[in-house]
Order: structure tokens, then C-alpha cells, then sequence
């Protein structure tokens, strides 16, 4: 397994002593200036200074970015527009996506509508960029054979659970964002053995995801205890990441070919469910309630021993 690095400090001074053109991905949570407490500091700045501090984060992260390199940025409705105007004519960085993370709890409003998203900015810092599909595909609901039998691209709406504080994996930090959510953009943007910056690493989502993908992630936080968290968090014995996109479970209804759906139903675990092995059950049920036939003979695999045959 990988080490990760921790570094204790001010996120822009540790980012300057860092050399350059190293990171092949960046992903970066940072506070989104709306006065929320995170232990030894608080997240409220006017409204210059914190575009100041944004633009002077991002730039360190331009130079410490590959040139085939990814960032990613989390980023509230107030400041994202900002932000998008100092990554495209500021830095001249080439715009990549503007992915929207839907979840269906968040606060509640009796004037307005309550808030069910979070935005996150990808750039690239040029054309020629790491993109791996085949890693982030997700199950299509119908079988189509011209197209790949592997799945579909997730698109740029991803809907993921918050981390909730009943899950055995939340941690005391008031933003932390689900494993899942951090996995794909890990699996699409870099390579195992890859390096990843996350300069603002809170509960050390990144750092865990990055220990079980095998890539070699560097972390930065300016809160000790969160330092500590993160270092006990990667300490923990794994046992699946904490969320999923619930279409993962799904297989497509029109698997009629008898030979074709076996192919399927034998791959599905090793395509889409890899360190996920709470959402196993869901799958099984899954193929159950749409696929009951059994096999005609012992010889032919069951839909429910196919773990043995998918690893």
C-alpha cells in the first residue's frame, strides 16, 4: 500500500515550497467563505480579500500542475463564477467540465428553496490531458450492442449521499465529502502510481481514496487535529468506500441473450463494484428480482456466485 504525505501549514506558503509541474491532479475543497467554524481558524473573509486568496491559491496550483494535469474545485454558488473567471482569463486554463453534485439532504428553507447541490469546477492546464472512461463508466439501464457493453459515461450530474453522521466513516469535520465523490475523479484523471495534491485536506477524504487506488497523495492542512484525524483515518482497516452511485447496483433490463447476460453478470462486479463490497448485496438482489431463471446445469455459473469468478 501507498504512503500518503501530510503537511501541516498554511496551504498557500506549503503550496509555494513545492516544486513545480509535479502534481498530475489536483483536488481542492476549499473554504467557501461562509463562516463556518474549522477548529483553530474561520472561514470569513470580505469579499476582496477572499478573491485574493482564491487567486492566489489557484495560481500556486497552475505551477505545481503537470502539463497534462486536472484540477478540480469544489466552490459555493456565490464565489464559483469568480473563481471560473480567474482559472479561464486569469491563468489561461482550459475549461474541462462544470459538474454538479446533487444530494437529497441538505439545509432546510421556509423562504426560498433549500439548497440539494454543490458545484465543482474542472480545468486542465492543456488540451492533452489524462481522461480514463473505463473507470468511471456506470451501468446502462438497456443493452445496447452498439454501444460499449461496459457502460455509459457518468455524465456531469453525480449524485452521492452526504456522509452521515451515523455512517461509521464520518469524521468531525463539518464538510467532509463522500469517498465515492473523490474516487471518481481520481480514477478519471489519473494513473495508479500517479501524484495528487489535495491543498485543503480537511478530513483526509482524498489521502484515503488516493491509499486504496494507489496513488501517491500528498495532503495539506493548517488545523492539527485535522492532521491527526487524517492520519488515524489511513490507519483504519478498509473495508469499502463509504458511498456510491446508486446506479452502480442497476443491470439493464433487455439482457435477453442468454449467453450475452452471463458475460455481464459474471464482469459487473469487477467493472463497477470494486471496492464497494456494501453495495454488493443491492446487486445481488438486483439480478435476482429482474433475472430469477436459474442455470439449466451445475456447470453453469449461478448470478449469485459470481464473486469467485469476477476477481
Amino acid at each position: 500500500m501507498i504512503d500518503q504525505k501530510i503537511i501541516l501549514g498554511d496551504a498557500i506558503c506549503e503550496m509555494h515550497k513545492l516544486e513545480s509541474e509535479t502534481f498530475d491532479l489536483i483536488v481542492a475543497d476549499p473554504p467557501y467563505n461562509l463562516g463556518k467554524d474549522y477548529g483553530n481558524n474561520q472561514d470569513s473573509k470580505d469579499f476582496e480579500e477572499y478573491l485574493e486568496f482564491s487567486k492566489e491559491w489557484l495560481t500556486e496550483a497552475y505551477r505545481l500542475l503537470k502539463p497534462n494535469g486536472t484540477l478540480y474545485v469544489f466552490m459555493g454558488f456565490r464565489f464559483i463564477s469568480y473563481l471560473y473567471s480567474i482559472l479561464d482569463r486569469d491563468l489561461g486554463m482550459f475549461f474541462h467540465s462544470w459538474i454538479v453534485w446533487h444530494y437529497t439532504q441538505g439545509i432546510g428553507k421556509t423562504k426560498g428553496f433549500s439548497p440539494r447541490h454543490d458545484d465543482i469546477l474542472v480545468f486542465t492546464k492543456s488540451q492533452n490531458f489524462i481522461f480514463n472512461l473505463d473507470d468511471i463508466r456506470v451501468p446502462q439501464k438497456y443493452y445496447r450492442e452498439r454501444n460499449n457493453m461496459r457502460g455509459a459515461n457518468p455524465g456531469d450530474v453525480w449524485e452521492f449521499s452526504h456522509v452521515h453522521y451515523c455512517n461509521e466513516n464520518r469524521q468531525n469535520h463539518p464538510t467532509q465529502k463522500p469517498e465515492g465523490l473523490i474516487e471518481r475523479m481520481v480514477l478519471a484523471s489519473s494513473h495508479e502510481h500517479s501524484l495528487v495534491l489535495d491543498p485543503f485536506l480537511g478530513s483526509g477524504t482524498t489521502l484515503r481514496v488516493c491509499q486504496q487506488l494507489s496513488r501517491f497523495g500528498t495532503g495539506i492542512e493548517v488545523n492539527p487535529d485535522y492532521v491527526q484525524m487524517s492520519q488515524e483515518r489511513l490507519k483504519n482497516e478498509f473495508s469499502g468506500f463509504d458511498s456510491i452511485d446508486p446506479r452502480m447496483s442497476r443491470i439493464p433490463f433487455d439482457l435477453r441473450d442468454e449467453v450475452i447476460r452471463e458475460e455481464y453478470l459474471k464482469n459487473h462486479r469487477r467493472w463497477f463494484l470494486q471496492r464497494h463490497e456494501n453495495i454488493v448485496k443491492d446487486f445481488e438482489n438486483n439480478a435476482r428480482s429482474i433475472y430469477p431463471k436459474k442455470p439449466h446445469n451445475n456447470s453453469q455459473l449461478s448470478l449469485f456466485d459470481l464473486e469467485g469468478s469476477a476477481k
